[in-house]
């Protein structure tokens, strides 16, 4: 059993290499790929936030994988890198321009070229739009989301709409998805057969009225 397991493991380390080198957004010489019973671990230095967000779904993408551990750094700007005021100043223009953000919202700080970002939107689409606005500037090195969501009145329903949402997605495989509701937050359990689903699934959950939080436990099983 161990020399299986450690065969696995093996065939998955290459698998996520050879996607990683199939990337050409990647630079993957400078990414360090090890899997331990399915969980896969990145490591290294990358040369931008972009580079690092497209290694850990390249990772996500390879079958059998079932987690993966982002231990990869973004490379120290030095400096040539902008300043933080400058980073800061772009963040707020890139925020203001960003039609999936509402106006005046969301509020930029930044730290040894490491965003925060603060505020209340109505839905989860809106909190990740404004990491994706900022994410591409220049030096950045991290995002930190801390955005809330607006409490609502539970909606009624929720259950159901989600279950009928996950039922018509070409994209799951709804029959070991269970959903359970607790006034704004919904918990999903069950197995999926891939972190593709896991995420779709979640994604599913999230675009329900009145959602401020979803507890994603569905388990990968590839």
């Amino acid at each position: 059993m161990t020399q299986t397991i450690r065969r696995s493991d093996n065939e998955l380390q290459t698998n996520v290499t050879e996607e990683l080198l199939y990337n050409p957004s990647i630079d993957a010489a400078q990414v360090g790929v090890s899997a331990i019973s399915g969980v896969v671990t990145l490591s290294g230095q990358v040369s931008s936030l972009p580079e690092r967000h497209a290694a850990k779904r390249s990772a996500l993408r390879v079958w059998g994988v079932k987690a993966v551990a982002d231990d990869m750094v973004v490379r120290d700007p030095g400096t040539s890198g902008a300043k933080d005021t400058d980073i800061a100043e772009a963040a707020r223009q890139m925020l203001s321009w960003a039609v999936d953000v509402p106006a005046d919202s969301v509020k930029v700080s930044v730290r040894d070229h490491t965003i925060t970002l603060s505020g209340i939107v109505n839905w989860h689409y809106q909190r990740e739009a404004a990491a994706r606005a900022v994410m591409y500037l220049r030096s950045v090195r991290a995002v930190a989301n801390t955005i809330s969501l607006a409490v609502s009145a539970p909606q009624s329903g929720v259950k159901a709409a989600i279950e009928a949402a996950i039922l018509r997605n070409a994209q799951l495989g709804s029959r070991e998805i269970v959903v359970d509701v607790n006034g704004a937050d919904v918990t999903l359990n069950g197995s999926v057969r891939s972190w593709a689903e896991r995420h779709q699934a979640g994604y599913v959950a999230w675009a329900a009225s009145g959602v401020t939080g979803v507890n994603n436990h569905l388990a990968v099983t590839s």
